[in-house]
């Protein structure tokens, strides 16, 4: 089947259980693979094997194998278990001559009736159909079942529910992606630069994560010429804000030249110019090393920002992997998690709270390579959403440099220090647009 739709094995087996729906397309190419009209393919599994050739029956009912002239092994075979015509051994139709007469199909027609084919639309998932409701119900009530289920333990049902983290939030982002526009590739071709060198090495991509301090700001304290007081603020959920990112939809495809596609994302090869802002830190982070480097779409775009502010040139593209990309591939799962964690913050419900954290940020250290994760294999999405979590750091780096306040350090994903008023520029709480203060202290004391 794979090899008649020109998708992958993995792709078939979503549809076949359920997880992803079958297109227009998919239903012309599958009748054109077994020799019948589109109607008659959908007008259920015992009529559909009256209508096919009587070289693909064989005398106990099962459809034969059928070479396939496709760009794929020979050996892609369709195994008897998986055709998705299996026919029950009481309503087994007799084998058909290869041009039928009229009586015969009649008699065919009889012992299965055929309703009046409705207008095709692809199939509601059948595991998406239920729970009803907001998906931010579904979390909820994972939440109210395990506390049920341990008596109302509230740290067995942390436990219980962060082991869980992994498969819950898989689950999660398939139902925020019924009905979704685009079709997202979930095992596409890892290219080089994104496999690993080894089990424990790392692959070619650079993520731009900041590790930097303004090193003459500390010099001139260390030598008692300035004294400043700086705050410690503390960026509140950074990878779950990280999600709403540009992703590539489909496979990584390579292209050569030094032009950017907004509609498109991925990683880039580029050269980027030397940084001269010593009270900005470099959106590449704390890399050292001169020369080309590979990074991704959200470093790449904030990159280009920066040479429109005059802070740098503009980096020099040699090649790229990308796709056609979306900005809300994510989004619907990133606000049904922001929602559950605000009320959970309202309601002082540390069991939620810590279940979401470990939801949005699994979600993001396992969709790569790891074994945790058998549902998506991409490494181009987790570097591109850690990435966007760095870049959007910077951005609040520089918010708060237009606004007149000293950057001191700023580190990880959510740590930026700053000397200043503060509350003027970033609002103060734990929502995911505010930042909380983290500690003060006094620098060249």
């Amino acid at each position: 089947m794979a090899a008649a739709l020109g998708l992958t094995q993995s792709q078939i087996s979503r549809r076949q259980r359920g997880l992803a729906s079958w297109t227009l397309a998919d239903c012309d190419r599958l009748a054109a693979h077994w020799g019948m009209p589109v109607l008659d393919l959908l007008a259920g599994p015992t009529h559909a094997l009256t209508r096919l050739p009587a070289d693909r029956v064989a005398a106990g009912g099962t459809q034969t194998l059928l070479p396939l002239d496709a760009p794929t092994p020979a050996t892609a075979q369709v195994e008897p278990a998986s055709t998705p015509t299996p026919v029950e051994p009481a309503s087994t139709p007799t084998p058909v001559e290869p041009a039928p007469a009229p009586t015969a199909r009649s008699t065919a027609a009889r012992r299965a009736p055929v309703a009046e084919p409705a207008p095709v639309a692809p199939p509601v998932p059948r595991r998406m159909a239920a729970p009803a409701g907001p998906l931010a119900d579904r979390v909820r009530a994972r939440v109210d079942h395990e506390l049920t289920v341990h008596g109302g333990d509230r740290d067995a049902a942390r436990a219980a529910l962060i082991k869980t983290a992994v498969p819950d939030v898989m689950e999660l982002f398939a139902a925020s992606r019924v009905g979704g526009r685009y079709e997202h590739s979930e095992f596409p071709p890892t290219v080089d630069i994104l496999k690993k060198a080894s089990q424990k090495g790392a692959d070619q991509i650079w993520e731009g994560r900041p590790k930097w301090r303004a090193e003459e700001l500390h010099r001139a304290a260390r030598a008692g010429h300035v004294r400043l007081d700086v705050i410690a603020l503390d960026m509140n959920a950074a990878y779950l804000a990280a999600l709403k990112t540009w992703l590539p939809i489909g496979k990584l495809v390579h292209s050569e030249g030094a032009d950017h596609n907004p509609k498109r994302s991925g990683v880039h090869r580029v050269t980027p110019a030397a940084w001269g802002m010593p009270d900005l830190p470099s959106p590449l982070g704390a890399r050292k090393e001169p020369g080309d480097l590979w990074i991704t779409e959200p470093t790449l775009r904030l990159l280009l920002r920066c040479a429109k502010l005059g802070f740098c040139e503009t980096p020099v593209i040699h090649e790229s992997w990308t796709s056609g990309a979306s900005e809300g591939l994510l989004e619907k799962m990133r606000r049904t998690l922001t929602e559950v964690r605000k009320e959970a913050i309202a309601n002082g419900d540390d069991v939620t709270n810590e279940y979401v954290k470990s939801m949005y940020s699994k979600f993001v250290s396992t969709i790569g390579e790891s074994t945790a994760n058998r549902e998506i294999r991409r490494p181009d999405w987790m570097h591109i959403i850690r990435s966007q979590a760095f870049a959007n750091l910077w951005l609040k780096a520089h918010k708060a440099h237009a606004a007149g306040l000293t950057v001191v350090e700023m580190s990880g994903t959510d740590e930026l220090h700053v000397a200043g008023d503060w509350q003027q520029v970033f609002p103060e709480g734990r929502d995911l647009s505010q930042v909380k203060a983290k500690s003060i202290y006094t620098l060249g004391e």
